[in-house]
């Protein structure tokens, strides 16, 4: 069996050996941040989105180096990093950056660390899901709206609670919604609800991560003249929509079925998916 790689600081280390210890700040106070990427025959999809967001999140989280994690440093690292693995057509990647050195709540430095990792991907291209998912509404804790809302920290709590949630109710994804009660996302993705022939998904004041598949289906939107509105969404216009469909990076555009006793169809996502795998980043 081959052997696995991750990439650590610039290091190639073997995928099953420990590369950070108990003082990792990661580990201890969830103080850091991740980037889920696709790779497509040896093309990083939306490389640049994905640096844009990197480091505005480091830049809101006071970590230094946010500057070097452009859209070339991303680039090349995955093509090291599948090199070494050996994998060649389609693949997801991990980026996840730490803030290094010591202290308790209060660093002692703001210097960044990485580790990157990859793994296959089984749909070579953005495939919208022949089944539609099944989903709930998860509401024992909410999402605050900050000014760290729209990044992806490790600090995911909330996400594993409703992931819990999921699984106990036998779902195949969550809605979450804000402290104001209103839709924020979901627990792997942004999402998106057509209502009355009209797309709305979730504003950026909403708490909603600035997901990159988000932005790439708006820009679709607008460049197509299909009529897409950032919103605040009550979670009741759920019961009422014709579709309802969730995005993200790795898995593009995905249907959702049912909600409750409320089906759905899919007409809107599925143009937009077949328009989305003729996008080049």
């Amino acid at each position: 069996m081959q052997q696995e790689y991750i990439l650590h600081n610039d290091e190639f280390v073997a995928a099953n050996h420990p590369v950070i210890g108990v003082q990792n700040r990661a580990f201890r106070y969830g103080d850091g941040l991740f980037e889920s990427m696709r790779m497509d025959n040896g093309k990083l999809k939306f490389a640049e989105q994905h640096a844009d967001r990197l480091r505005a999140g480091m830049k809101a989280l006071k970590m230094d180096g946010s500057n070097l994690m452009d859209e070339y440093f991303l680039k090349q690292k995955t093509a090291e990093l599948s090199k070494k693995n050996k994998l060649k057509d389609h693949i997801r990647f991990r980026l996840s950056v730490y803030r290094e050195g010591e202290g308790l709540y209060t660093p002692e430095s703001n210097k960044a660390g990485y580790v990157l990792e990859a793994s296959p991907l089984a749909q070579p291209t953005y495939e919208l899901n022949k089944k539609g998912l099944i989903v709930d509404v998860y509401d024992e804790i909410t999402k605050p709206v900050n000014k760290l809302s729209n990044y992806k920290t490790t600090n995911s709590l909330l996400y594993v609670m409703a992931g819990l949630y999921k699984k106990q109710h036998n779902l195949d994804e969550a809605f979450i919604l804000n402290q104001h009660g209103f839709l924020c996302e979901s627990i792997s993705s942004n999402v998106f609800v057509v209502y009355d022939k009209q797309i709305y998904t979730p504003a950026l004041s909403e708490g909603c991560v600035a997901g990159v598949m988000r932005s790439v289906v708006m820009n679709m939107a607008k460049s197509n003249n299909i009529p897409l509105i950032e919103a605040q969404i009550n979670p009741e216009v759920l019961k009422e929509a014709e579709e309802v469909f969730i995005t993200n990076a790795t898995g593009g555009i995905r249907w959702v079925m049912g909600y409750g006793r409320k089906r759905y169809f899919n007409e809107i996502s599925k143009d937009l998916s077949a328009r989305l795998n003729a996008v080049t980043p």
